[in-house]
């Protein structure tokens, strides 16, 4: 016996077939034993339409009210997995994010939880047997009782924070893959399915591009040791025993990780535009000057690249930006020119970033000179590099991406079973 959180996505509880699916996999945990708490997304493609609607609305919708109308997703979703488990005689009871309550800050659209209080839910496993039925995604900011949510993806962080805060022994992420693979499979047939993957290594392949987990779910996992186990929804629930261990990956600490792999995995984006800003006069405070408007703007910048020109009076400083923010980093660096002193803006969209992750590469030099050296030979062209210590990314034009992925993946021999 013991205490889950399990966590199914848009296309796991897409219609009333699969959310009776959904309750087959519940009654299955419960029947072994276990507590369950329960985490639900909005039916597939719900809320892209609640989204339309309030654009539909106006375009300059107001924030809180937006949050009350997307926050609806799940709230159906949550409802309607709960009269199905009550109808295959399982005691269910369904939550709002405000109703356990999960606290979150006051950014609507992209709140981050402050708190969750789980002693409700513990209660009435003890004294009831009932499973939680959670609408993910949602929660509550103390100070005005308004409904927030937590981004896209955010049902992954509600299952991870939720598992937290009741003790859980694992959250298990039910999506549509049967787990983690070291590429997309879709790119690099051979991708293999990891067994196990640490924190760490999962948190860069997540930031990098990888869309099995939203980065924050991962973080929290980390934060708390919560191991995650992601997992797939439609293998059938009754060819499943609840006490082995089914197909799928287990996120944990590196330390139960027997073996580390030098390279854990490839990630790419291709949401990503590169801007370059040429010939700036050199001195103190320069970056700052482009940098400080974009950061007011809300606008993340990630790899970043300067070049000094030989006589040493200009630089050129070249990065990258989201493409959906692209425009709008555009205008922010023109907006402030005068400030800035450059003499021409050059930008490009057809670029792509690939990641080459692993926690082995703390003990290994010459990891990223292979890489170089590999893709050279392929005639890819690198734009920009940027490293850390358990990784690498390259810039490199959209139109290699491919190839650069299966030239890495085979380079580190991650074809390899």
């Amino acid at each position: 016996m013991g205490r889950l959180v399990m966590k199914f996505g848009g296309t796991s509880v897409a219609n009333i077939d699969r959310i009776r699916n959904v309750a087959r996999h519940v009654k299955r945990e419960v029947d072994a034993g276990h507590d369950v708490a329960v985490v639900v997304s909005a039916m597939s493609g719900k809320t892209n339409e609640l989204v339309e609607w309030s654009r539909d609305a106006s375009p300059m919708h107001d924030a809180r009210e937006y949050d009350a109308v997307v926050a609806s997703g799940e709230q159906v979703t949550s409802g309607l997995l709960a009269i199905a488990l009550q109808a295959i005689g399982i005691q269910a009871r369904s939550w709002q994010g405000w109703q356990i309550p999960i606290r979150t800050s006051d950014v609507h659209a992209s709140a981050r939880i402050l708190e969750v209080d789980g002693s409700e839910i513990v209660n009435r496993f003890k004294d009831r047997k009932e499973v939680a039925v959670i609408a993910g995604f949602q929660g509550i900011n103390p100070q005005t009782n308004r409904i927030t949510t937590l981004g896209r993806g955010g049902s992954d962080t509600s299952a991870v924070a939720i598992a937290a805060a009741i003790h859980a022994d694992r959250c298990d992420i039910y999506t549509d893959v049967d787990g983690v693979y070291t590429t997309d499979p879709r790119v690099v047939p051979k991708a293999r399915r990891l067994d196990k993957i640490a924190f760490e290594d999962m948190l860069e392949l997540a930031s990098q591009g990888a869309k099995v987990l939203q980065v924050r779910s991962v973080e929290l996992g980390m934060v708390h040791n919560m191991p995650v186990f992601v997992r797939s929804s439609f293998d059938k629930p009754e060819d499943i025993d609840p006490h082995g261990t089914p197909p799928g990956t287990l996120i944990c600490s590196e330390e139960e990780i027997m073996e580390s792999h030098v390279v854990t995995g490839i990630a790419f984006s291709k949401d990503e535009a590169q801007i370059s800003v040429r010939q700036i006069e050199d001195k103190p405070g320069v970056a700052a000057s482009i940098f400080g408007p974009l950061a007011e703007a809300n606008i993340n910048v990630d790899m970043i690249v300067q070049n000094v020109s030989e006589d040493g009076k200009t630089t050129d400083l070249t990065f990258t930006v989201p493409a959906s923010d692209y425009n709008r980093a555009r205008d922010t660096i023109t907006a402030s020119k005068s400030r800035i002193g450059y003499a021409r803006l050059d930008s490009a969209t057809d670029v792509a970033k690939v990641s080459v992750i692993g926690s082995g590469m703390r003990s290994h030099a010459g990891v990223a000179a292979q890489a170089f050296k590999a893709l050279a030979a392929r005639n890819i062209n690198i734009r920009a590099i940027t490293t850390s210590e358990i990784k690498f990314s390259v810039l490199i034009d959209a139109a290699y991406t491919e190839l650069a992925v299966r030239t890495l993946h085979t380079l580190y021999g991650l074809d390899q079973v």
